[in-house]
């Protein structure tokens, strides 16, 4: 998917073509159920299960539930202490916290997020919350001068990544993509050596080490550095197109 949201015709018929051979074709992103669904219509996918939220929800299809998916499994955490440290070495950041329901609670500043299903709230209305998903953004700061920042936190007991540009998206302890999938997997019963994974963010490292332990993991071609070191394989890029010739490249 490009910065603009849109989907090339040639990826999406590559990914009609797998689910018509049979492959069993989800997301696992970093986004809310509320901005995923509209990328399963999009490209007609009806998965029995879809991964949400770096791994902390994980969402199953039921007909009968309003929008076709219900919440399956949910990971909370208390984002209190986590906030108050990022904020003491960020005090001009940005903070968003996603509730188990999906519901968000942001502060000030957040111009750069899809703010349906959200409020705004001042910073102290975050706090002693059950979430299940942290964003803080810091535009003012550049990604190396904000990597430095986030070495400096120390942060603990909380699973994290950094995105494109200065924000970390930030899941409970040892939940992630990679968790999640495992879970799927299991509840699938389908074998280790026939999962691919493919992805172009830090938020993907986990699910790579997992997907290429007996299967495949694909980086797509625009992916940063370690991202695509991380991987078995690396792919064109999103400009290229490059995820089709993956899809297509299943027997």
């Amino acid at each position: 998917m490009h910065q603009d949201e849109t989907i090339d015709g040639s990826v999406a018929d590559a990914v009609a073509a797998a689910v018509e051979r049979g492959h069993l074709v989800t997301l696992a992103t970093g986004r809310s159920w509320a901005t995923t669904a509209p990328v399963l219509e999009h490209l007609g996918l009806e998965p029995e299960y879809v991964v949400c939220a770096n791994g902390a929800i994980t969402m199953r299809r039921d007909t009968a539930a309003s929008g076709g998916y219900v919440r399956e499994h949910v990971e909370t955490f208390d984002p209190t202490a986590v906030l108050e440290r990022i904020r003491a070495f960020l005090p001009a950041g940005k903070f968003m916290v996603e509730l188990p329901d999906g519901f968000r609670l942001y502060t000030t500043g957040m111009v750069e997020w899809n703010l349906d299903n959200a409020r705004e709230v001042e910073f102290g209305e975050l706090l002693d919350q059950r979430a299940t998903r942290v964003v803080v953004t810091s535009l003012e700061h550049g990604l190396d001068e904000f990597f430095e920042i986030v070495d400096q936190m120390g942060l603990h007991h909380v699973s994290y990544a950094i995105g494109w540009t200065a924000w970390l998206d930030i899941a409970p302890d040892g939940v992630n993509k990679a968790t999640a999938l495992e879970r799927v997997r299991g509840w699938l019963d389908l074998p280790a050596d026939r999962v691919i994974a493919v992805g172009d963010g830090r938020n993907d490292l986990e699910m790579f080490s997992w997907a290429g332990a007996a299967g495949r993991s694909v980086a797509m071609g625009q992916a940063p550095d370690e991202v695509r070191a991380a991987a078995d394989e690396v792919a064109g890029s999103i400009d290229d197109a490059g995820l089709a010739a993956v899809l297509d490249s299943l027997p």
